[in-house]
């Protein structure tokens, strides 16, 4: 019996050992003292698919598409009053103001066709009166040769003299979710260049009104996209990407009393610009009423007498308004049907024509309403 618990323990003990070692692997024993196996798994497996991996593989492939924008512009300063105590016969003396040349980065765009065409906001370009330069990843300089700038979107589109640029995809922005992992790169306060932040889909479908802090300009934005990706001025004109590296909207303003609040232009949009710079000859085509106006809200109009509607402030001459007979202090009730309110402005509805396109408007003068039809003319 004895004998018979000793061998017991001895087959237990083997067995013990066996597994500790590895030996019951199937293996040999000295298994155990070598270095574990590589994982059979190989590393590009492991990493595809981490938030990680999409974003740096997405911002290898889309740097060099992104393009600063620069501009310069000469100001001079006012005339200097100086006064001299030892002239007695003339004191004073005006020293003229000097000129000065000024240039600063002041926002992002990027590549959309090879031969230089790029996309950009309109308030990154919105002066006239200054010139405009393009410095792409690699640090490459080069002067705007032409700007197109959209009238009723806020998107410019910049022709350089270039070739062989990369591109970017441009993505549907119609099939967008929320949470979805978005990738805004750009030149945050015209300083840091090629800077990449990330975040998600915040928002869809949001109404904002946006200004520029380079630029005396502000205006109403339907249907943007919001995001919590961090944008800052300089941004504005910059992609916002998806995971798949395709642009789903332009960077174009940002909340200044929330944080991490940005919003973007869906790329729909740049699409439907583009389809009308090609098929318009290589130039943007849009249709112009040729007024000045404020929307009164139903307050505003009581106050003052008036019906709600687009009180006319002023008539351009030789525009469609003109030939159609508006005039100053006019208020267009209706555009087809359908009345005029701070949601549903002239601006609004005018987005959604074409050049030659006719509309039936209802007008209030002079205490009567009365019908007008007008042909839309181009901008």
């Amino acid at each position: 019996m004895r004998r018979a618990v000793t061998l017991l323990l001895i087959i237990v003990a083997v067995l013990v050992i066996g597994v500790n070692l590895g030996y019951l692997d199937g293996g040999p024993l000295n298994q155990y003292f070598q270095a574990p196996r590589e994982n059979p798994i190989p590393r590009e497996v492991i990493e595809f698919g981490t938030e990680e991996s999409v974003v740096v593989n997405v911002v290898d492939k889309a740097l060099a598409s992104v393009v600063t924008i620069s501009i310069a512009k000469t100001t001079s300063s006012g005339d200097v009053f100086e006064f001299n105590p030892f002239n007695p016969f003339s004191p004073f003396n005006v020293r003229p103001g000097q000129e000065e040349t000024i240039e600063q980065n002041i926002g992002s765009g990027f590549v959309v066709e090879e031969d230089g065409l790029i996309i950009t906001n309109r308030h990154v370009v919105a002066d006239e009166d200054a010139t405009y330069s393009i410095i792409t990843s690699d640090n490459k300089t080069f002067p705007a040769e032409q700007i197109f700038r959209d009238p009723t979107n806020d998107l410019a589109i910049i022709r350089i003299d270039a070739a062989g640029l990369q591109t970017l995809t441009l993505g549907d922005s119609s099939s967008l979710k929320l949470g979805q992992l978005a990738i805004a790169i750009g030149t945050p306060l015209g300083e840091f260049r090629n800077t990449v932040t990330t975040g998600v889909i915040s928002g869809i479908g949001r109404g904002i009104t946006a200004g520029s802090p380079f630029e005396n300009y502000v205006e109403r934005l339907d249907n943007v996209i919001q995001t919590d990706a961090a944008i800052n001025p300089g941004n504005s004109g910059g992609p916002l990407l998806n995971s798949a590296g395709e642009v789903i909207g332009i960077n174009t303003a940002v909340s200044q009393s929330g944080q991490n609040i940005g919003f973007a232009i869906p790329v729909n949009v740049v699409k439907e610009l583009l389809d009308n710079y090609r098929t318009s000859g290589g130039r943007i085509s849009r249709p112009y009423l040729g007024i000045r106006y404020r929307v009164l809200s139903q307050d505003v109009a009581v106050m003052n007498d008036l019906p709600s509607g687009a009180y006319i402030l002023e008539v351009m001459s030789g525009t469609s308004a003109a030939t159609a007979g508006l005039r100053r202090d006019d208020v267009v009730l209706e555009i087809d049907g359908k009345k005029v309110s701070e949601e549903n402005d002239i601006a609004t509805i005018i987005k959604k024509k074409k050049v030659g396109d006719t509309m039936d408007l209802v007008v209030w003068r002079d205490g009567r309403r009365m019908n007008i039809e007008l042909e839309l003319g181009e901008y």
